[in-house]
């Protein structure tokens, strides 16, 4: 699953257009969004939806030919947490996991690991350098924790210990790869700076 808004001008990455200007912004979140969209959903591993923000978007010219019609959903009313944990509720059955859309190091081989996790663990989280969370993904053969995002201080240090926090005892959890999503200038100059060293 991937959490997806509308890639229209002034609309997306805020914070980073802050930092770069509104253009480069919106540029960077459109070509990241296709890249991340067209990897996942030509690998024959799983299966890619969309949960897009606005409801009313679901057809738009974004999501044309990236998967079938189908399997283009609205994210659904509530905050982050709710937002999130209403597909785990209501997809087929089934191991899933969510990312978000704004993760330019994300490739199939990091989706590929946490399926792997999955096999042995009820969650799994992609934890990210700044306390975040990158992916969670579910085994679903019990039922997701209800509070599972209750009082979660999202964007913050603390969005991921927040989600642990509330994590039952009897439910195990795994750990994927650590990546991260571009929310101000200096995460894409660090991005852009191990890309370069990474290809070097």
């Amino acid at each position: 699953m991937i959490f997806a808004r509308t890639p229209q001008f002034g609309r997306v990455k805020r914070r980073l257009a802050h930092d770069i200007g509104t253009p480069e912004a919106t540029r960077f979140y459109r070509a990241t969004l296709e890249r991340q969209i067209g990897s996942m959903s030509n690998d024959p591993r799983w299966t890619v939806w969309l949960f897009v923000t606005p409801d009313t978007d679901t057809g738009h010219p974004a999501w044309r030919g990236a998967v079938p019609p189908k399997q283009v959903r609205s994210q659904g009313r509530g905050d982050l947490g709710q937002r999130m944990l209403r597909p785990f509720q209501t997809l087929p059955p089934g191991p899933v996991i969510l990312v978000g859309s704004d993760i330019p190091g994300m490739r199939p081989r990091h989706i590929a690991r946490a399926f792997r996790l999955l096999g042995r663990h009820d969650l799994v989280f992609g934890p990210a350098r700044d306390g975040g969370f990158w992916l969670i993904g579910a085994r679903r053969i019990r039922a997701m924790p209800r509070d599972l995002f209750a009082d979660v201080r999202w964007s913050t240090a603390h969005a991921l210990a927040d989600t642990r926090a509330n994590i039952p005892a009897a439910v195990s959890t795994g750990e994927a790869d650590t990546l991260d999503d571009i929310d101000t200038a200096a995460d894409l100059w660090r991005f852009r700076t191990m890309s370069t060293a990474l290809v070097a």
